[in-house]
Order: C-alpha cells, then structure tokens, then sequence
C-alpha cells in the first residue's frame, strides 16, 4: 500500500486486530460466532450463528476465511490445495536477541525457509515443504515439525538455527496451502446484490510474497470507500444503492486478486522446484527477481478511504 523506497515488516496478527478493535465502538465486535447459513429476507439477509443467534443485516460481507460459506454462496470454488504445506513459529526472548532487521530466506530440495524478527525481542520463523511419507501425521506433533525444520536448516548460521532451537511447542503450527484458481476472478462473481467476499475468502493465496493479510486491508479500504459513496448517492433506493457499491468494489478489486493469487502461486513454484532445470534458472538467473517480485507485489496504491 505504497510507492517508492520501502521495507519489510513482521507484524503479530494479535497485535493488529487489537489495534483495529480499539477503533469500533464497545460492543461492535461479537466473538465466537461462526456463521453456519445465511438466507434472504426481502433486502435484508438473515444470518444464523452457531450459538443460535440471528442477525439481520443489510449488508453481508465474508471474511469466513478458505472455506467460507459466503464465497460458496456466490459461487465460487472451493479453495484449491498447491500441494505444499507451512509451518509457522514464533519465539520470545527475555532480552533484546540481537538480529539484525532483516529478512533471511533459505531454499533447498522441495522447500523454502525465512526468518524475520517482529521487533527487539520476538522473531518470526516459516518452512514451505511438499508433504511425503516421511512427514505424514507431523503436522499433529510439534516435537516433530521442530526437528524437521531444525533437520533441514542445519547448515545455516548458528544463530538463526538458535531461534528455531529456542521456540517453544506450542508455538509452532502447521496447516496445507491453499488458493483459488486464477480464472475465477473472471468467470465468477465475488459480489451479488447486497453480499460480497474479502480477505481470505475473496482471494485465497500462498504466503510466497507475503501479501495476504495486506490485500485484506486494502480490500477493507476500497469496499468501505465504494460503499460509502454509493450511500451518498441521491434519487436511488438504498439497496440499489448498496449493491451498486459492492459491484464497484468487486470490479475494482478482481485484477489485483487475479495478479496477487497467480504471482505467490507461481513464486512458491519455482523457489521450491525440486526439478534440476527449476534449480539451475532459480539460483542462477532468477533468485533476484523473485525477490523484486516480493517487493513489487506490495508496492500497490488502492487509494484513499474518504469518500468526499
């Protein structure tokens, strides 16, 4: 959500939601609730939580994640599996651990690895993989996923080998990698009347250039903004109104879904190519525009939120 020089941050998802929560007036936010399904009620849509409420809302937007209700709703497939998956850890230490602000990135046979610190006392550390025999059920066993990831990094500094060392069990995470199929952001909708998709249940990527949880904010700016003018709008009932916003968000949003899920998909493929051509174009020809592409990925303007 820029342009010109830039940097990389790592960021605590907790920190962030606590951050945009604080902004929503006491009450907004109604936790523990999943959506289980949602049905019209003239310009209206009921939705049914799992504790058995019902919620009547004039707009619905899903942000249900990979396997949202509401992008199924509209249409959209099921979010596709790449094949890979992910392990994530994190690690806090009592005193400053010394890192350099950096991101560091390691590839080898059929995975790719980075380590990145979120501020003087936590870092931040992943491993893509291919799953085989030889994993099947770690992702149930922290033990293991550690020792697989201390296996495969074994010959990188000592010191980023000592936060892997360091990060605790019950830290470390493991989940498949989905997307959603390119050509969906054209032969589907991600909007119909008065329901639209963001965040993850819009576009479903792999985290190869770290851009999923941006572009959910950038979605949140320009479907606040395209909604909000539709509102100012005269002469027209209001939800007509509404749903000439969301169309305005869903056309304005579906290229850079289109570029963001085809560009990590494509990245992921190549940094982990197992194949001896891959290898041979990745490490000697492609390695710095693969880290350009990372870059230019995020360096994106969606405008500003206001609506005068």
């Amino acid at each position: 959500m820029c342009s010109g020089e830039q940097e990389i941050r790592c960021l605590k998802r907790t920190v962030l939601l606590e951050a945009l929560a604080r902004e929503l007036p006491q009450g907004t936010i109604r936790y523990s609730s999943k959506l289980v399904h949602f049905e019209g009620s003239g310009n209206y849509k009921l939705l049914h939580l799992a504790d058995g409420t019902v919620i009547k809302a004039k707009i619905l937007v899903g942000c249900d994640g990979v396997n949202s209700i509401v992008a199924k709703w509209l249409g959209l497939g099921k979010a596709a599996y790449t094949g890979r998956s992910t392990m994530r850890g994190f690690v806090s230490y009592e005193h400053k651990h010394g890192y350099e602000h950096k991101f560091w990135q390691y590839f080898g046979e059929g995975f790719r690895a980075g380590i990145l610190p979120c501020d003087e006392k936590s870092v931040y550390w992943f491993l893509t993989y291919s799953p085989s025999t030889q994993t099947a059920g770690m992702e149930h066993d922290p033990s293991r996923m550690k020792q697989y990831v201390k296996s495969k990094l074994q010959n990188i500094d000592e010191n980023i080998q000592a936060a892997i060392h360091n990060t605790s069990s019950d830290t470390i995470f493991s989940s498949p990698l989905r997307y959603r199929h390119p050509w969906e952001f054209f032969t589907r909708s991600i909007s119909k009347g008065n329901v639209c998709v963001a965040g993850d249940a819009f576009h479903p990527m792999t985290p190869d250039v770290g851009q999923g949880g941006c572009a959910a904010l950038e979605d949140a700016v320009v479907l606040a903004r395209c909604i909000g003018r539709a509102l100012s709008e005269t002469g027209v009932e209001e939800h007509k109104r509404i749903e000439m916003g969301l169309a305005k968000y869903a056309k304005e949003r579906r290229w850079r879904g289109f570029q963001l899920v085809l560009t990590a998909y494509l990245v992921g493929w190549i940094q982990v190519g197992n194949w001896k051509v891959t290898r041979f174009f990745r490490d000697k020809f492609l390695s710095s525009h693969l880290a350009d592409l990372l870059l230019k990925s995020s360096d994106f303007d969606c405008g500003k939120l206001s609506v005068l």
